[in-house]
């Protein structure tokens, strides 16, 4: 964040540094999403994506006077791409080191109008449920139905997994509810399900171990975006709703990361808004 400076002279020696300051300009962030992980990120008209990650971290590289390029990909290629060295960060929930969560996330089912609802894990015995490949939801559904007794169907995107349901190939689909609620708002025929209460988790943005650095300066800017009410406004847009009281939108979490995670540091700083 630059200083304000007041004398004249300072002024001048600021010009006159100018062309070796943009010699010096910082390259633009590399980030990935999934770019079929509606409202986060999905295909729009004319070409690109859009969405609330989208939007969210376009904004924080402003804020952090960076340029940022955005890459639609698969989940899967996500971790490989932060661990190459391809993305400085990524704009979806991993695991890794991790800024602090601006929102709540839970996992959810999704199935098709007029199918009995689900209660709990063993109401799916002898069915199949659909996930998108690589994710934590393809890890517990595998876990569970070799608890439970039922097939876990793998696709490489959510609305894949989600045309499973409906097409009558799987009894359900396990997402994060933000991404069933909101493809349920889209087709009548698929209804958000039971959502799994203790699964309920920090929505953070992901960074290598190696680069605390960045980590901060992500976080800085995301805790301003909540501080000013940034994200707030980006929750109500893309989810349509206003955040609660204790939404991550709008409470800023002490430290950095989120707290009682691995990676957590505790160690208190002011926050600096421009």
């Amino acid at each position: 964040m630059t200083r304000r400076r007041f004398a004249a002279i300072a002024v001048a020696a600021l010009l006159f540094a100018a062309p070796a300051l943009a010699q010096e300009k910082l390259p633009p962030l590399r980030t990935g999403v999934d770019g079929t992980f509606a409202p986060h990120a999905m295909p729009k008209l004319g070409g690109g994506v859009e969405g609330f990650q989208i939007d969210l971290f376009t904004e924080v590289a402003r804020r952090m006077k960076r340029e940022i390029t955005i890459d639609a990909v698969s989940f899967s290629t996500l971790i490989p791409g932060m661990q190459s060295g391809r993305y400085d960060f990524i704009a979806a929930p991993t695991t890794v080191l991790f800024t602090a969560g601006y929102l709540w996330t839970a996992y959810q089912f999704g199935i098709k109008k007029g199918s009995e609802p689900i209660k709990d894990w063993a109401d799916l015995k002898g069915k199949s449920v659909s996930v998108n490949k690589g994710t934590p939801y393809e890890t517990l559904s595998k876990a569970k139905g070799a608890e439970h007794g039922f097939t876990v169907q793998v696709y490489d995107t959510q609305p894949d997994a989600t045309q499973a349901v409906l097409s009558g190939r799987a009894y359900a689909t396990l997402g994060g509810n933000t991404t069933i609620v909101y493809a349920a708002s889209k087709n009548p025929q698929f209804v958000a399900d039971l959502e799994l209460k203790d699964t309920r988790a920090h929505w953070a943005a992901p960074v290598p171990k190696n680069n605390p650095k960045l980590r901060a300066e992500l976080q800085d800017a995301l805790d301003c975006m909540k501080k000013d009410g940034t994200i707030a406004k980006l929750s109500e847009k893309w989810f349509g709703r206003k955040p609660p009281a204790d939404g991550l939108e709008v409470v800023i979490t002490p430290g950095y990361g989120p707290p009682g995670m691995p990676g957590y540091d505790p160690t208190s700083h002011e926050l600096k808004c421009n």
